[in-house]
């Protein structure tokens, strides 16, 4: 399993340094005109972010925008299905296989199934927008940025389809509050959530792909109080803040992570393999708040189907294909 992720993070770090500019330079001259449950992005998405938490006032109002498909709160409301990759590397993932406009008529279809008369399904799409590699790389930090103007069309599929983006976060020997700092006028808008990848959350001294990482509570609390300040500020709608792991030790004292107001809190249950070790592994790892699952559409031994998935005792709220 780490080999073959090697692979994969020497093929998209080698794609992504020959982009161009990364979201906290030139981030191009786009603009997307959106509709009215959002704002524009400015031409400097990510050069301007701030380097402290937004205040709050103690009594904010509630939310102004609305989610995609209506309404302010993700969950129980929606079951979230979505897909994951990186843009330009389809061996991260489902993402990037096809254009973001095809892309998302794939996750609707992939989608459609998890739909019940009680619960309606909000698709989305998983982008990988800081990407682990096996160097140390321009930043330093065994991770490189995807520049903007490779995220934006993303964006811009994901509106026109009334989905939801996901940013996920791979920062290697960096910390994932930086990371998420140098996205935060796409976090800034109402269809956009964050999610952490604990694997490649490297220590001082690791390499992604050689052992696996994890991040302590205190790290992904001071990553939802940000976040969850961005909510009140701006008076968005719930936002998905979703963290990824397969063993207990990618969240350590996990017991300690906070759930936030405005958040729809996720403890996403990665891993392949066989059916009974997927759900020992979901069984295990869901956190006392909303839960995700993974389905590996490559790897995984007898692929869970929709119904399947919906028929499981208390069914996961997000399901994410990769």
């Amino acid at each position: 399993m780490i080999r073959r992720r090697v692979l994969a993070l020497v093929a998209v770090a080698s794609l992504l340094l020959g982009c161009g500019s990364s979201p906290s330079d030139d981030d191009g001259a786009r603009g997307s005109t959106t509709t009215a449950a959002t704002t524009t992005i400015g031409d400097d998405a990510g050069a301007g972010a701030s380097t402290s938490a937004p205040t709050t006032t103690t009594e904010a109002p509630g939310p102004v925008a609305e989610l995609p498909r209506g309404g302010t709160e993700i969950f129980p409301a929606f079951r979230v299905v979505a897909q994951y990759g990186n843009a330009q590397a389809p061996v991260m993932g489902v993402l990037g296989e096809v254009p973001p406009e095809q892309a998302a008529a794939r996750v609707q279809a992939a989608a459609d199934p998890f739909a019940t008369p009680d619960r309606p399904v909000l698709p989305a799409f998983e982008l990988i927008v800081t990407v682990a590699q096996g160097a140390p790389g321009p930043t330093g930090t065994y991770s490189t940025p995807t520049p903007m103007e490779l995220v934006r069309p993303w964006l811009e599929a994901a509106r026109a389809a009334d989905m939801l983006l996901v940013l996920d976060l791979q920062p290697g020997t960096g910390d994932f509050l930086t990371d998420a700092r140098r996205f935060e006028e796409l976090l800034r808008q109402p269809d956009v959530g964050l999610a952490l990848d604990p694997e490649w959350r490297m220590a001082p001294g690791q390499v992604p792909g050689q052992v696996v990482g994890g991040v302590d509570a205190a790290e992904v609390n001071e990553v939802s109080a940000w976040l969850a300040a961005i909510v009140a500020e701006e008076r968005l709608p719930q936002k998905l803040f979703v963290i990824h792991r397969f063993t207990d030790q990618m969240v350590r004292d996990a017991d300690q992570v906070e759930d936030r107001p405005g958040l729809a809190t996720v403890f996403h249950v990665d891993g392949f393999g066989g059916r009974s070790v997927k759900l020992r592994k979901l069984d295990q790892l869901r956190g006392p708040y909303w839960t995700g699952f993974k389905l590996f559409l490559d790897e995984d031994t007898d692929l869970f189907q929709p119904a399947e998935v919906l028929a499981l005792p208390d069914p996961p709220d997000l399901v994410t294909y990769q």
